[in-house]
């Protein structure tokens, strides 16, 4: 599974312009409402919950939000290269400027999980986040999720 498995090119966001978290997640729920056919307040509210947790910013200003939802028909993934760096109360302190929304079915189990993983193994690869971070259109974006991160070519 490659990551151009779970988004598509109208997924992806190259700079999107924000200035805190809960408006990140705000504007990455509308385009996945509209994107999917799901409710922008249910995506959302899902989102909201599992920061609630603790934050999906997985460090070195990387963020996966993620969640489930009963109507979605499959793991959808958005990706966005944000125009700067927020807080989002990342657990080494680094603000965010790349977020990987993850939203899955309610009854994915296993899958949800592997991708989960997958997005991660990607984004914390140093030289595809750079590459990522470097990109400033949709398609070299996506020429750069549709890598297989350094670590598994082995």
């Amino acid at each position: 599974m490659t990551l151009t498995d779970l988004v598509a090119p109208t997924a992806i966001i190259p700079a999107l312009k924000v200035n805190g978290k809960k408006q990140a997640l705000q504007e990455l729920a509308n385009r996945a409402a509209e994107l999917t056919g799901q409710s922008e307040k249910a995506i959302l509210e899902i989102l909201l919950q599992r920061e609630k947790l603790g934050s999906t910013a997985v460090g070195n200003g990387v963020a996966i939000p993620h969640g489930k939802l009963p109507k979605i028909g499959r793991l959808f993934g958005l990706f966005a290269r944000l125009d700067r760096a927020i807080d989002f109360e990342a657990l080494d302190g680094q603000p965010v400027d790349l977020i990987f929304l993850l939203l899955a079915p309610e009854a994915a189990g296993a899958d949800h999980l592997k991708a989960l993983a997958r997005v991660a193994r990607l984004l914390r690869d140093t030289e595809i986040a750079n590459k990522l971070r470097e990109s400033r259109d949709v398609d070299a974006l996506y020429a750069v999720l549709s890598l297989p991160p350094a670590s598994s070519a082995a």
